[in-house]
């Protein structure tokens, strides 16, 4: 358990920490801001895990499956609280959470044939613009608790969601696309 794999670890610990102070309202005002701060954290967690096994040759088949599992997990479990916030519509989540079981799956398929598939460059420009969107979306909701709407901000966030669908999708092509072989039967 090197430290990439702690961080990425981490960052699962985060995700109910995270869900109990968007949905709850726990801290009054201020729950929406420790569920950014926290979101944030467990953001640049996914940035840095990266980072140190690259530089210091740590990458590892866990790492390798765990990283994006845990950006999924993470992203998912924000979106989903808002379709209960009713910030985003339910079709959206379905597509992007949908896409993340049929990468999860082909990944498994994959595992069974010796092969591991790394987050390829179209997975993480997605992930990058879900996390902005979450982002956006957390602060435009903290601020509408405290009656200041930004108008701005809710179109940002609209576009950052509407980009993060078409990546969610571009992504999956691309995955297929590069590990075709994957889905031919094994003689």
């Amino acid at each position: 358990m090197n430290l990439p794999n702690k961080l990425t670890t981490f960052r699962v610990v985060l995700i109910p920490f995270f869900v109990f102070f968007l949905m709850t309202g726990v801290a009054g005002a201020a729950s929406k801001w420790v569920a950014l701060g926290l979101f944030i954290v467990a953001s640049l967690t996914d940035f840095l895990d990266g980072y140190i096994a690259r530089k210091n040759n740590l990458v590892t088949n866990f790492g390798k499956f765990m990283d994006p599992l845990a950006d999924k997990l993470l992203v998912s479990a924000a979106m989903i609280c808002f379709v209960e916030l009713h910030r985003m519509p339910a079709w959206i989540v379905l597509i992007i959470i949908a896409r993340e079981f049929f990468i999860s799956g082909f990944r498994l398929v994959a595992a069974e044939q010796g092969i591991v598939i790394a987050a390829g460059w179209w997975g993480k420009f997605k992930t990058a613009f879900q996390m902005f969107m979450v982002i956006f979306m957390i602060v435009e909701s903290a601020l509408k608790d405290q009656e200041i709407t930004l108008t701005g901000l809710t179109i940002a966030a609209d576009v950052l969601m509407y980009i993060s669908l078409a990546l969610t999708l571009i992504s999956m092509v691309d995955y297929v696309a590069k590990n075709k072989a994957v889905l031919k039967e094994q003689k």
